[in-house]
């Protein structure tokens, strides 16, 4: 029975499980959203929004707390100086999970999850980055790709 136990396994052991929440939680705090399952962005929401809270204190003790968990200390000054600033006084909700619907493959539940008040940043991301796919792809068709 899983009476009282809250941690949700997301069908991995232990180590795998935390490799993965602390591997979406640097890839949402890098690109301020991901696309991921829904059972994952649940989960890792909850994580992120704690690491949010202890960044916006803002204390030494807080940066190391923080810093052992993510092991990177670029993220960590993007989470002190820009992410958690940028909160202001709201003192929970730093993240959304908006259902996207089924994946092709396997029929997986798909949600986007972000950091908000950074929508704008992550939409002007996407569009560099699907404008560097659509440079690629013609360099492709016009066969520069090998040269």
């Amino acid at each position: 029975m899983r009476h009282r136990k809250k941690v949700k396994k997301l069908s991995r052991n232990k180590a795998h499980r935390e490799a993965v929440i602390k591997n979406e939680i640097k890839s949402l705090f890098t690109h301020y959203g991901i696309v991921t399952t829904l059972a994952k962005a649940k989960t890792v929401s909850k994580f992120a929004s704690k690491l949010i809270k202890l960044a916006k204190r803002g204390t030494m003790a807080q940066k190391r707390k923080v810093f052992s968990y993510l092991q990177d200390k670029n993220l960590v000054k993007k989470l002190f100086e820009e992410i958690a600033p940028k909160m202001g006084e709201r003192e929970s909700g730093f993240t959304r999970v908006v259902q996207l619907g089924p994946r092709k493959g396997d029929g997986a539940i798909l949600a986007l999850l972000e950091v908000i008040g950074f929508e704008e940043e992550r939409r002007k991301r996407q569009e560099e980055l699907e404008q560097r796919r659509k440079e690629k792809e013609e360099k492709k068709l016009r066969g520069e790709e090998g040269v």
